[in-house]
C-alpha cells in the first residue's frame, strides 16, 4: 500500500498539497490490512479477522482479510470500497506515523509516491508563513489516537500470545477445479478460551478483552463473504466452496 514513506518536513514539502481519496487504486492489490482491537466491532461483521506472526518483533498482529490469495482485493468495486466499515490504516493513507531514533517518539510521515500527493491541488501541508497546515495538525491528532490504540492492541496480542491462546488457521477453499489453502494466519482457539478457569475469565474480563475475543471468533465466519465476493467476480464462473 504505501510506497514511499518520508517523514513530513517543512524543507521537504513546504510546498505539497494531499488531494481527498477518491479510489482505492493504491489497496486493490493487498489482501490484507493491519486492524487494531478497538475496530473489532465494527469490522467483525463485514471482515474475518485473523491474526499474523511477525517473527522478527517476536508478536502477532490482528489483520483483516480482504482477499482470499495475494494481490486481490474483493472489496474493491471500481472507486469505490464495497463495504459498511474502513479499516483505519486505509483511512488515514497516505499518511502514517513511525518511531524516531527516541522509541518513544513518534514523527508524522507522508507516502510521497503516492497519487493523493503533488504540488497543484489539494490541501496544502503548510501555510504560506511556513507553519503546519490544518491538514497536517487534524492528521496528527488523528494519528495519535491510533497510537494510543495500537499500544493495547500489542498487549492484548501478548496476553494472547503468553496463554497460548493461538492456533493455526488452516482451510481449503475450492475456486473452480482448484484447492487452494487459506493458512499462514492464527485464530484464538474456542475450546480453549471456553475451557479457561473462572479466574482467568475474570482476569480477561477486568483488562477489557472479553468483547475482542468474542468479535475475533464471529469474524471468521465472513469468510463465506470472501467466498461470495471472490464467486461472483471470477470471469469464468467458476463456483468458489469452503471445503474445511
Amino acid at each position: 500500500m504505501f510506497k514511499k514513506i518520508t517523514p513530513i518536513t517543512k524543507e521537504r514539502h513546504l510546498n505539497k498539497k494531499v488531494k481527498s481519496v477518491d479510489n482505492f487504486d493504491f489497496i486493490k492489490d493487498v489482501h490484507i490490512a493491519s486492524i487494531m482491537v478497538h475496530e473489532f466491532s465494527r469490522a467483525s461483521s463485514v471482515y474475518p479477522i485473523v491474526f499474523l506472526e511477525d517473527s522478527a518483533q517476536d508478536e502477532f498482529k490482528p489483520v483483516v482479510l480482504t482477499g482470499l490469495e495475494a494481490g486481490e482485493n474483493l472489496f474493491i468495486d471500481g472507486k469505490k470500497w464495497n463495504a459498511s466499515y474502513i479499516p483505519a490504516i486505509v483511512r488515514r493513507y497516505p499518511f502514517a506515523l513511525a518511531k524516531t531514533e527516541d522509541s518513544e517518539r513518534y514523527t508524522i510521515c507522508i507516502d510521497e509516491d503516492s497519487d493523493f500527493v503533488n504540488e497543484e491541488k489539494g490541501q496544502n501541508l503548510f501555510n504560506e508563513n511556513g507553519e503546519a497546515g490544518e491538514v497536517i495538525e487534524k492528521v496528527k491528532q488523528y494519528l495519535t489516537e491510533l497510537q494510543q490504540m495500537e499500544q493495547f492492541t500489542s498487549e492484548f496480542s501478548a496476553y494472547m500470545s503468553k496463554n497460548n491462546m493461538f492456533t493455526p488457521l488452516n482451510m481449503k477453499v475450492r475456486v473452480g477445479n482448484e484447492v487452494k489453502n487459506i493458512s499462514g494466519a492464527y485464530v484464538i482457539n474456542e475450546e480453549r478460551f471456553n475451557s479457561l478457569s473462572d479466574e482467568k475469565f475474570l482476569e480477561l474480563r477486568g483488562k477489557k478483552y472479553i468483547p475482542v475475543i468474542y468479535a475475533h471468533l464471529s469474524s471468521l465466519a465472513q469468510i463465506e463473504r470472501l467466498v461470495a465476493f471472490k464467486d461472483a467476480q471470477n470471469k469464468k464462473n467458476e463456483t468458489t466452496e469452503i471445503l474445511a
